[in-house]
């Protein structure tokens, strides 16, 4: 390849970065946003470029199927009532919550592929659990950061046109979201809450991660997890994280969790996933310390994002889970569209 050639590679990459790249909050510096860029709780080391490629190209890649068809779920109940709190997992991070009157959706995507481009990146190998057509009303759509794995734009748009619900994301995401036409944007904060009914409040909470769309804005919007607090106890939604010390800052301010919605996958490499995702064995000890009654694993068998296997994650988990000392924690994976009332 001769200079030119490589020089204008160089320079389509750099454009096309450029293009990706999605709008920067702006504002005061605060605890978590020093003006340019926000931060993580606590600053985990990253290998650098070369470390991470050759990380990255040598590691041993577990066994996906190149399409596993599933029959869609049943439909899941309209509401449940006060007191109640019943999750059903549709595919990757997108979780149904419902509890005490109110419907909320983690991290939608409906779409074929979690890429920037409709014909090349990460595409899935599984259908969602359930159609968009048979969900119920949806109240809330909490969306953790702006990974094209967790803020699909598509289903944003689908589900804002049918439903037309209150959509909360971090600090700078909402710009992004309005120029796609998506109405009734929110944008939270660490520890900022609101309501979503006289029964259910929303809290914004940390989260050990990063953000970029493209090449131009590296941590420009805020990363985050969600608490849904209710009478039905608390749940809580951590998003795409790494483990760190914010697992026990959650359990300090809202008591331990009725139910955790934790990260299991793309977890391999580990010495170059574990700054901004967890290992199955991390989940359970983020479990321990949440002090969660019940937790659900995600964040596998959709997506091909790292080095682990389809059923690695979950495999690890159940092995980890039965030789942990009794009582045994509660800590389980579902199936796409596969519902569970929580005790």
């Amino acid at each position: 390849m001769g200079p030119r050639v490589r020089g204008a590679g160089m320079a389509l990459a750099l454009l096309a970065g450029c293009l990706f790249s999605g709008p920067r909050h702006r504002g005061p510096a605060t605890a978590n946003f020093d003006g340019e860029r926000f931060h993580n709780p606590d600053e985990l080391p990253r290998p650098g470029f070369p470390e991470a490629l050759s990380l990255g190209l040598s590691a041993r890649r577990g066994e996906w199927d190149e399409w596993r068809e599933r029959a869609p779920g049943p439909p899941p109940p309209t509401r449940v009532g006060t007191g109640r709190l019943r999750a059903t997992f549709i595919n990757h991070a997108t979780v149904l919550l419902q509890l005490d009157g109110v419907n909320v959706l983690t991290d939608p995507i409906w779409s074929e592929r979690c890429s920037p481009l409709p014909f090349a990146g990460p595409r899935r190998h599984v259908p969602p659990g359930l159609r968009m057509e048979e969900l119920p009303p949806i109240d809330a759509v909490v969306v953790s950061h702006n990974h094209y794995d967790h803020m699909d734009l598509p289903t944003l748009k689908a589900l804002s046109e049918r439903f037309a619900p209150r959509i909360f994301v971090g600090l700078g995401n909402r710009a992004l979201l309005e120029a796609e036409g998506i109405r009734n944007v929110e944008e939270l904060d660490w520890w900022q809450e609101v309501a979503l009914s006289p029964e259910v409040r929303l809290h914004g909470v940390p989260a050990q991660h990063f953000s970029n769309r493209g090449m131009a804005d590296a941590a420009g919007t805020l990363w985050l997890g969600y608490v849904l607090e209710s009478a039905a106890g608390a749940a809580f939604f951590a998003g795409d994280t790494a483990y760190a010390a914010h697992f026990e800052a959650v359990r300090h301010r809202f008591g331990p969790p009725r139910l955790a919605v934790l990260p299991i996958g793309a977890f391999r490499p580990e010495p170059l996933m574990s700054a901004v995702h967890m290992s199955p064995e991390q989940a359970l000890e983020a479990h321990r310390v949440l002090g969660a009654r019940a937790s659900l694993g995600v964040h596998f068998g959709t997506f091909q994002l790292g080095a682990d296997g389809q059923d690695e994650p979950p495999a690890r988990l159940r092995a980890a889970v039965e030789a942990a000392p009794p009582p045994r924690p509660s800590f389980w994976t579902l199936a796409p569209g596969e519902g569970r009332e929580v005790p």
